[in-house]
Order: structure tokens, then C-alpha cells, then sequence
């Protein structure tokens, strides 16, 4: 059966073509009545409109692509949750893209979103070089990491969670504490944590180690082998602060695994306050991102620079500390 085309839904509700097209666009005076059949043409054929083509036509197609590491995290879920609920109610569409941390799947995502004609790309990933987003001629919005002056991004208060994370650790008496963190060799926002983590522990003079993960790494099991590796290399350690609450639920497992108690032999301080922080016991005390806050501004963001506003480019939101549990 062929499927039915614009003239057909002219023919059914009795209009021209270039009706249905008005309609279908939005565009010039169109009866209410006429509307009205042209809809109800088109539920009776069931048909279909070419985004793709609509969009051509009017010069803007009301998808926004979403690049992220994966749906898989917690907190790349709740973002894309927030970024693609935010964006329906302001009358956009997702295109949601894993790259699964592939360079290679990452481009050949863009390549996609620019043949769909999106309205412009928020930018989660990070696995390729900056230069390849500077190059596009559309809209980005960064999220959480520094592209060039000119493209938008919006983040959090890295360096003062890193701060009230190390400080809370100290104030509960840790004496030899140590940081998990993402690779420190790409040039992310998130690394300003770690520097506030040896910033503070080099002022109050409190011996420390880092944890550094692989930077296609968001798996538990990994995270567990390196804190395994830590706790025999320096058993002493009694302070853990994690770049994520995922970390901290690994951690939480190797204490249990080695006998330490949480909080009393090991304080456990995780990052993000996503869901599971509050799920597992001892509830997970936590630096919490105004994630929510985070995902509407990243829609605003992009909105603002398809209808050609001047928009900020540094958007830095507070962080809060949320005592649970595990410090």
C-alpha cells in the first residue's frame, strides 16, 4: 500500500495543496474550520508529514540533538530526562545520541544531526577533540566543559564541591584521605574538584592520593579494582571523596568487602546526588548538582541562540552540600 501524500489529504478535505501546506507549516491566515478538515484528512489517511522536508521549508526543524557518554548513568539518564521534558514543553524534539565514549561514533553522530537539519547540538561528551565543535555552523551548548569563548556552556561550582567535599572529610577527623576522579588529562570543568582536593588537603597539610579512572571508564567493577588496589597499597586511608555517586556505591562495596565500617573506619563523601544516593544504606552523603537547573538553562541556552539572541556564555550554577550517612 502506498503511502499518502499531500495532494491526497487536499483531495480528502477539499483544499488545495498549498493549503495543506500552510497548515502543516503553520504558516499565513488559515480558517479554523479549514484547519479542522485538513487535520482530520490527515488522521484519516494517516498521514504523515517530512519533518525533514517541513523543516527545509521553514527554515528551522524544532530538534535539538543531545550527545551524550551514555543514557546507561544515572546522571546522563536524569540529564537527558530533564533535557528532553524541558525541551517538549517549549516545543522541540530530542535527538538523543550515545557515543558509548567512541570518538568515531561521536562524529558520525553530528554527521547525522547536521543532515537532519537539527536547530542546534547540547553537548555532553567529551571524546572528541574541541575543534571538531568549533567547526560547525549551528548552534552548541556545552555541557560541563569549555569549548572556545564563543559557544555557551553551563556547569557547576566544580572547585567549591571539591572544597566542601575535602573540608566536611577533615572536619570528621579523616587524617589520610584520597580522591577518585575521571582522567585528569583531558581538559574538563569537572577537574577543577581535584584541584580544590589537593588545594585543601596542601593548606591543612593532610597526606592524600588520587584515584585516576580510564577515560572510557563508567563501569562499577572497574571503579571497585582501583579502590581495591588503593586500600592495599594504604590501608591507613580513612577519607574518600568520589567524583560520582556511582563511585561511592563501589566504594561502599569494597568497605564491606575489606571489613571497613562506613562511616566509622571509612568516611565516604560521593558527587552529583543522583537518585541512588539516597537509595542504598548508609544513604550516600554527597555534593548535589542542580542537575534540573542545569538541563533547562542548557534548552534556554539553545533556544536563545536559534532566535538569534545574545546569550551568556559562562553559566555556573551553586553546588550544595547534602549530609547523608557516609560522612
Amino acid at each position: 500500500m502506498n503511502m499518502p501524500t499531500i495532494k491526497d489529504v487536499a483531495k480528502r478535505a477539499g483544499v488545495s495543496v498549498t493549503t495543506v501546506s500552510r497548515v502543516l507549516n503553520n504558516r499565513g491566515y488559515i480558517g479554523e474550520t479549514t484547519r479542522k478538515k485538513v487535520y482530520k484528512a490527515m488522521e484519516e489517511l494517516d498521514y504523515q508529514p517530512n519533518e525533514v522536508a517541513r523543516s527545509l521549508f521553514r527554515k528551522k526543524s524544532n530538534i535539538i540533538g543531545l550527545i551524550v557518554p551514555t543514557v546507561a548513568h544515572p546522571f546522563f539518564g536524569e540529564m537527558t530526562s530533564y533535557i528532553e521534558t524541558y525541551a517538549y514543553s517549549r516545543g522541540y524534539k530530542v535527538l538523543i545520541c550515545n557515543s558509548q565514549l567512541d570518538s568515531s561514533k561521536e562524529q558520525e553522530y553530528i554527521w547525522m544531526l547536521r543532515r537532519n537539519q537539527v536547530d542546534g547540538i547540547i553537548m555532553a561528551s567529551h571524546t572528541l577533540d574541541v575543534e571538531e565543535y568549533k567547526k560547525l555552523e549551528l548552534p552548541v551548548v556545552a555541557f560541563d566543559r569549555f569549548i572556545s569563548k564563543k559557544i555557551p556552556y553551563v556547569t557547576s561550582d566544580n572547585y567549591q564541591g571539591g572544597k566542601l567535599a575535602v573540608e566536611l572529610l577533615l572536619e570528621r577527623g579523616c587524617t589520610k584521605i584520597a580522591h577518585m576522579c575521571g582522567s585528569l588529562h583531558l581538559d574538563m570543568l569537572a577537574n577543577q574538584r581535584h584541584r580544590a582536593f589537593m588545594d585543601v588537603a596542601e593548606e591543612r597539610k593532610v597526606p592524600y592520593f588520587t584515584v585516576e579512572t580510564d577515560i572510557n571508564v563508567f563501569e562499577v567493577k572497574k571503579y571497585e579494582e582501583l579502590l581495591l588496589d588503593l586500600f592495599i597499597e594504604h590501608p591507613e586511608v580513612d577519607g574518600l571523596f568520589l567524583n560520582s555517586d556511582i563511585m561511592a556505591v563501589a566504594a561502599m562495596k569494597v568497605c564491606s568487602k575489606l571489613g571497613k565500617r562506613v562511616p566509622e573506619d571509612v568516611k565516604i563523601i560521593g558527587y552529583d546526588d543522583v537518585s541512588i544516593a539516597s537509595l542504598v544504606s548508609p544513604e550516600i552523603t554527597t555534593i548535589r548538582q542542580p542537575l534540573e537547573q542545569m538541563s533547562r538553562l542548557s534548552v534556554r541556552l539553545i533556544e536563545g541562540l536559534v532566535n538569534k539572541k545574545a546569550v551568556s556564555v559562562e553559566n555556573c550554577l551553586p553546588v550544595e552540600l547534602v549530609r547523608r550517612g557516609t560522612a
